[in-house]
């Protein structure tokens, strides 16, 4: 995990943010966003009265399924496998830290 991925997390937990700002944090195009979304890759993202809200959650998640994407010219649902187990595995961390056991 990169600290970039740590901060935004942290500080855009309770936001919600547009398809065209997790796409320009990305960068990635909107309709690249829109494909993954159709294909159900994004489940912390919602439709509200037809607009695509996002959490931090999904922006990170978006940011590390391009990466792999793109770095390691991943399928995008490869990718999002990857991305599941990378939000186990800081969940996991998260929970040994509050218990002392980091």
């Amino acid at each position: 995990m990169r600290d970039d991925d740590f901060l935004e997390g942290q500080l855009l937990e309770d936001a919600w943010l547009t398809l065209e700002q997790v796409a320009a944090a990305c960068p990635v195009e909107p309709e690249w966003l829109l494909a993954h979304l159709d294909e159900g890759l994004f489940p912390q993202a919602r439709s509200v009265a037809g607009v695509w809200r996002f959490s931090g959650a999904a922006l990170v998640r978006a940011r590390r399924m391009r990466r792999l994407e793109r770095d390691f010219d991943a399928v995008p649902e490869m990718a999002a496998l990857v991305a599941d187990l990378l939000e186990e595995m800081d969940g996991l961390r998260a929970r040994l830290r509050r218990a002392g056991l980091d």
